[in-house]
């Protein structure tokens, strides 16, 4: 079982400018993450962009929605910025079907050094080789299904929307 990573970017990436205190991207760190937790999972890795989420456009949502849809790989991880996580999460629900999606990212840089970048990628990992088809956010430890999650910005953290509609089910 291969599973696709598609990385397009979002703080994991992001670097620290010492000369004017600016967050960049140079390159995706995934690889180096799945190298340092000693991964053994099949893997190919595709990096589509390097885009903060707050500047994800509609086109790029459709990139990644293309990549999803055509993949060979029935299980796929994605890299994505926080900001926006939630309404891409959406619009690959409404659009991918027979596979497990999940999306996942990190509120402080990987390149940090104190990131919860490695803990959210392992989780994550996890979680798409096990949850059923469907489209998933992957952060903290928890999962959430795409149209009952969204990121509370006063304190950084993932959360579902409608409690009920978990315990219904």
């Amino acid at each position: 079982m291969s599973i696709k990573i598609i990385v397009t970017g979002g703080t994991f990436d992001k670097e620290y400018n010492e000369l004017n205190g600016g967050l960049y991207f140079n390159k995706t760190h995934v690889s180096e993450m799945l190298k340092l937790g000693k991964s053994r999972v099949e893997l190919k890795i595709v990096t589509l962009m390097m885009r903060d989420s707050l500047h994800m456009t509609d086109s790029d949502v459709k990139i990644i929605m293309d990549e999803c849809q055509n993949s060979e790989e029935d299980k796929i991880l994605i890299t994505h910025g926080t900001d926006k996580m939630a309404n891409t999460a959406k619009v690959l629900g409404q659009s991918v079907k027979n596979k497990t999606v999940v999306l996942t990212g990190a509120i402080i840089p990987y390149a940090f050094g104190s990131s919860d970048g490695m803990f959210n990628l392992g989780s994550a990992l996890a979680f798409v080789q096990t949850l059923p088809n469907g489209v998933y956010i992957a952060m903290n430890g928890r999962y959430f299904h795409y149209n009952n999650v969204s990121k509370n910005k006063q304190n950084g953290n993932f959360e579902e929307i409608n409690i009920k509609i978990k315990n219904r089910n």
